[in-house]
C-alpha cells in the first residue's frame, strides 16, 4: 500500500469521529491485534518482497532506501 492510497481509504472513513481507535494486526494471519502506538517517517531497503528493514533519516544505509511512513504497534 502507498500513501497515498492510505490516505484515499481514509477519506473514506471520514464520517468516523476523531477519537475513533486505531488497531494494527501484529501479523499478516491476524494472530493479534494492537493499537496503534506512533507513526514515524524513516528510510526503508526492501530485501524481498515482503520485508525488510528500517534505517533512520540520518544514519547510513544502503544506496537502494526509500522515505516510507511506519505505524508501530503498542505491543
Amino acid at each position: 500500500m502507498t500513501l497515498g492510497q492510505l490516505r484515499a481509504y481514509l477519506a473514506e472513513l471520514e464520517p468516523l469521529p476523531d477519537d475513533t481507535p486505531v488497531i494494527i494486526a501484529k501479523d499478516s494471519e491476524g494472530n493479534g491485534y494492537s493499537p496503534l502506538d506512533e507513526a514515524e517517517i524513516a528510510m526503508y531497503h526492501a530485501e524481498t518482497e515482503y520485508s525488510g528493514e528500517h534505517y533512520p533519516t540520518q544514519d547510513p544505509r544502503p544506496d537502494d532506501v526509500v522515505p516510507a511512513v511506519f505505524l508501530c504497534p503498542t505491543n
